[in-house]
């Protein structure tokens, strides 16, 4: 990887789907501490954020908003869990290459199995701490940003 590379890689955009402020604002603390600065885009429920990774409404403006590089996603949501929006995901071929941590208070096998049938790369259950939480982010941003991803190609409309 060439110096130009390692330096994008550290700004990826990050697609939160998470329903508790608290957490999303503990998951940013998190990537700050990590000085993980890339956009954050943070959505309260799995529909909000099948919009935004469809580029609809508000979110066409991919300059505003930005196809994302991972998504971090929990499963128990209103209106569209993380079950169902990884079932969604997994039936689009143009979003499904992107790297999908499930983050989430569930230790339910069933819940972890679903989540891998359904494309999920990684499950994680959220800490109770927020020093674990920082070392959980580290990983994750450590480890993606130096994979190899495939390139997203745009959706056919």
């Amino acid at each position: 990887m060439n110096e130009n590379n390692a330096s994008i890689e550290q700004h990826f955009t990050i697609l939160l789907v998470e329903d508790e402020e608290n957490d999303a604002l503990l998951l940013k603390r998190a990537l700050k501490k990590n000085h993980v600065f890339g956009p954050v885009q943070w959505m309260r429920d799995g529909m909000e954020a099948q919009e935004y990774l469809q580029g609809e409404g508000i979110y066409a403006d991919r300059k505003k908003y930005p196809f994302p590089d991972v998504v971090i996603l929990d499963l128990k949501m209103p209106r569209m869990t993380g079950l169902e929006l990884l079932s969604w995901i997994k039936e689009h071929p143009y979003v499904r290459v992107i790297p999908t941590i499930v983050l989430s208070s569930s230790q339910l096998n069933a819940d972890v199995e679903k989540a891998y049938s359904l494309g999920a790369n990684t499950y994680m259950v959220k800490p109770s701490d927020f020093d674990t939480l920082a070392n959980m982010i580290k990983a994750f941003h450590d480890y993606w940003s130096i994979s190899i991803k495939p390139e997203v190609k745009k959706r056919a409309d």
